[in-house]
């Protein structure tokens, strides 16, 4: 087995698609997990194809963008849920990272929740629909000075190679809670509603605070029925209609969540909340 970092997202979105192992990491965002990975020749052949430079830029930061080629479509901006093929090397050519590795010809990234590290946010905003480009990404924007052991040294570098292939429309969206759905059964008919409780695990983040829930790691996942009091107001608008197996990106703008007064020392003022959920069961109640 070789153990490879894979994108939070696709963690989740992927946990029942291989055989992954996940491995509390408290101090990144992102986890670790074992896999074989399978590489499927489309995927590699398109993201390692070697292009020419078409265009560069090169930011205050130290972040290094080279374009092989400039979509048309809109620039990516925060609260974007963009579609991406992707891998992640470091200056040994070493690939730690890449949706190649989950045999998933995409994953979604949903932009301003530090999904990744703050390079990737950083770069994602210079970059629109369509673009293939390479960025790279100093030490202190990727891992920094921790890296990660036993994959990452600290210190490291990273490139990552990247395609814009999407930016997500919503699959519904009510009063202004925005809900994705990557993967759902369609042979499962009962859906969350007033007479149901909704079974699920989910990982939460802030901005400025990635990852501050996550129910995989104490393996118990939420309960939830629509009468129940203290549940962010959004969530539970954003659930309705959820069916058993669907795996689904919720956004909550701050005004369905905590507002002005924010949660403890959790979430800020006026901070909007990411849901990465996945439904382990609605039953009748």
């Amino acid at each position: 087995m070789r153990k490879s970092l894979l994108l939070l997202g696709a963690t989740v979105i992927s946990l029942t698609a291989c055989d992954t192992t996940v491995i509390e990491d408290s101090s990144n965002s992102s986890i670790e997990v074992e896999v074989t990975p399978v590489l499927t020749d489309k995927v590699v052949s398109v993201i390692d194809s070697q292009k020419e430079v078409v265009d560069n830029v090169t930011l205050e930061n130290g972040i290094r963008i080279k374009w092989f080629e400039h979509g048309e479509g809109g620039k990516l901006k925060y609260g974007d849920c963009a579609i991406i093929d992707y891998k992640v090397a470091l200056s040994d050519n070493n690939v730690v990272d890449g949706n190649h590795l989950l045999k998933k010809p995409s994953i979604p990234f949903l932009l301003g929740f530090n999904m990744q590290t703050p390079g990737w946010e950083i770069a994602l905003m210079e970059l629109k629909v369509g673009d293939f480009a390479e960025v790279f990404i100093p030490a202190k924007l990727a891992r920094g000075i921790k890296g990660i052991k036993g994959l990452i040294p600290p210190n490291a570098d990273n490139v990552l190679r990247i395609r814009v292939l999407e930016n997500r429309n919503p699959t519904r969206e009510i009063e202004g809670n925005k809900v994705w759905v990557f993967e759902e059964n369609e042979s499962n008919k009962l859906k969350f509603d007033e007479g149901n409780e909704i079974q699920f695990h989910c990982m939460v983040s802030t901005p400025s605070n990635p990852l501050y829930i996550n129910t995989y790691r104490s393996n118990n996942p939420f309960k939830l029925k629509l009468r129940d009091s203290g549940t962010v107001p959004g969530l539970k608008k954003a659930l309705i209609n959820a069916k058993k197996s669907d795996r689904m990106f919720i956004y909550v703008p701050s005004s369905e969540a905590y507002g002005v007064k924010g949660y403890q020392d959790l979430v800020m003022a006026n901070e909007a909340l990411f849901y990465n959920v996945l439904v382990m069961d609605v039953v009748n109640k």
